[in-house]
């Protein structure tokens, strides 16, 4: 873990916390997925489900893991790092120039563009045999473009 250096906090989950954070030896900006759980052994860790289906995907709209760390009874799971959530965007979208909250002002064309890729990638996943199952805005990711 030492060849990355921690640029912030993304947020804390069930199952673990992630942060930003940059390769020193590449400067890419990655996510870095750091379980609760504690782990005994690497075939532990290879045995988790969420570490053994994600390992198989490859798909653009499916967030790739790029490397599986484990030090000590500690498990880091590296992915490549997006802008952030669709949870992010809406409340973004919600705020207006003074703060007020009102409606949603989220373009149709970018929840029409949002809802076609992530429906590719669910898509993409159940010909996986691969069912997500906590499908929520903050667990879809989104970068611009």
């Amino acid at each position: 873990m030492d060849k990355f250096q921690i640029v912030k906090n993304i947020g804390d989950g069930t199952y673990g916390t992630v942060v930003e954070a940059v390769n020193r030896e590449t400067q890419e900006r990655v996510a870095i997925k750091k379980m609760k759980k504690k782990f005994a052994s690497w075939d532990e860790c290879m045995s988790l489900r969420e570490i053994k289906h994600l390992r198989k995907l490859n798909h653009h709209n499916v967030v790739k893991l790029k490397e599986v760390i484990r030090v000590g009874t500690d498990l880091y799971l590296i992915f490549e790092l997006l802008k952030g959530t669709v949870l992010d965007l809406i409340r973004e979208n919600q705020r207006s120039k003074n703060n007020a909250i009102r409606a949603s002002t989220v373009r149709e064309d970018v929840i029409r563009n949002i809802l076609s890729q992530a429906l590719k990638g669910i898509a993409y996943c159940h010909d996986q045999s691969i069912f997500h199952r906590d499908l929520k805005p903050e667990n879809l990711l989104y970068n611009d473009g």
